[in-house]
């Protein structure tokens, strides 16, 4: 399982002698591309949400969002445009914490929400976290969450006042190093996979609607069915994703090109690092099919190998000397954003045709007690856009864990072929939908 928690280790960065007011800040290496791409098309916001077992109070949430964020650098930022890069400065707003009223995953503006770059928002027993990729990946992005729900808590309880000055707790990460930069080592290489593979298309949902189905199953018994195949979950999951789309969507239009998934890699797991920056990398899984039916073994084997090639320190060495030696080079350094962004959009234009669909697996997420009885679950929303119409979140919380699919097409057939592939592997899911749905059968 690709997971962003580092067992048996504690770390406390946080050092008041060392704690200065942040100016301005570079983005990171991966960071750099995602203010260039961003669009109500084309998000590039995620979403992690707490589900508690009591309605949220969210007058105390807001109390707790305003006393941990000045720990974050990464997250007290807004976007500037410089004439060579975008950079972070801090942000002296407040930000605030709203009601849900819309679709998940939504564009962020950075000259809107008082130009935070992420959103805290709250439904009944849920509290989402909303973030903006340009900022923090998943670890990051966790780090934070499991904090304000921490401090929420205590608040919640009366331990701790607007006046009262709390502090991170023992395993809270604060490091806002580039790692891409740290872990740089000059290579010839080359780039990223650029061959075109299947896309999704179909009929969008209307209004900007987007549609979520979570999938909850018991954690126990995917390991022990991943096992029996002699696989990681992350890697049996993405074989049933694959096995999903050529059952419901390739084999009634083949067209000889592959079905790809792009897997986010958490590269902490491989190189020393705690950062709350991005430092994850992408690999692409999958394969083409010929005429004639396949197994959902055969699948595997291939999923089984491209990871054993592409999952590996000397791999990821590569990825990532591919992609800060672009940054470092002194001509790219030298050209005025207006025109990166120009290359840049049409570079990812070009690179995004060669993934089907993502999925992310950001594991096993575990609370400190006493606060962990007191959440029911943890769920991983994708954005999904008209330029990525469906893509897959994953995590585990507790005894379970929530597969949840998220699309801005109408169409179902992959999510419910891809439950009831996992069923037939004798897991038991239940489903949980954002009733887009429902709403449309009405219609």
């Amino acid at each position: 399982m690709l997971s962003y928690h580092i067992k048996n280790t504690t770390f406390n960065f946080f050092d008041e002698r060392k704690e200065k007011e942040m100016k301005w800040q570079k983005l990171d290496n991966t960071a750099k591309i995602f203010p260039v791409i961003a669009s109500e098309n084309l998000t590039n916001v995620y979403r992690i949400s707490v589900i508690l077992k009591e309605d949220v109070r969210p007058e105390i949430l807001e109390e707790a969002l305003l006393e941990i964020l000045p720990w974050f650098q990464t997250f007290d930022v807004r976007l500037r445009r410089g004439f060579f890069w975008y950079y972070f400065e801090k942000n002296k707003k407040k930000p605030k914490v709203m009601e849900e009223v819309t679709y998940p995953c939504r564009y962020l503006d950075p000259y809107a929400n008082n130009q935070y770059l992420f959103r805290v928002t709250y439904y009944k027993k849920r509290i989402n976290l909303e973030v903006f990729h340009a900022i923090t990946d998943g670890f990051g992005a966790v780090n934070f969450l499991k904090e304000l729900i921490y401090c929420y808590f205590d608040h919640l309880d009366g331990k701790k006042t607007t006046e009262t000055k709390g502090s991170p707790s023992e395993d809270c990460f604060l490091n806002s190093e580039d790692s891409y930069l740290k872990h740089y080592k000059k290579q010839d290489v080359k780039g990223y996979e650029t061959k075109r593979a299947v896309q999704l298309k179909g009929e969008h949902l209307k209004g900007g609607a987007v549609g979520v189905v979570h999938g909850m199953f018991p954690i126990e018994k995917v390991k022990e069915v991943s096992k029996k195949y002699g696989a990681s979950i992350t890697q049996y999951l993405t074989a049933v994703l694959i096995f999903s789309i050529y059952e419901a969507y390739y084999k009634a239009k083949p067209n000889g090109q592959p079905i790809r998934v792009n897997v986010p890699v958490n590269l902490r797991q491989y190189f020393e690092s705690t950062t709350t920056r991005n430092f994850f990398g992408v690999i692409g899984v999958g394969m083409a099919f010929e005429e004639r039916e396949y197994r959902f073994e055969e699948i595997l084997e291939q999923v089984k190998q491209d990871f054993k090639e592409q999952l590996n320190k000397e791999s990821l060495e590569k990825l990532i000397s591919y992609n800060v030696s672009n940054e470092k080079k002194w001509v790219v350094r030298l050209v005025p954003l207006f025109v990166k962004n120009i290359a840049v959009k049409w570079i990812y234009r070009n690179s995004i045709k060669a993934f089907t669909t993502t999925l992310s697996n950001i594991g096993a997420i575990q609370l400190r007690e006493p606060y962990a009885d007191r959440v029911e679950n943890v769920t991983l929303i994708m954005g999904a856009s008209k330029k990525q119409e469906v893509k897959c979140g994953a995590c585990s919380y507790g005894e379970t864990m929530t597969m949840t699919f998220s699309s801005v097409l109408k169409d179902v057939s992959i999510q419910k072929v891809f439950y009831r592939n996992l069923a037939n592997d004798g897991i038991p899911v239940s489903i949980m939908t954002n009733g887009i749905y429902y709403e449309r059968e009405e219609e």
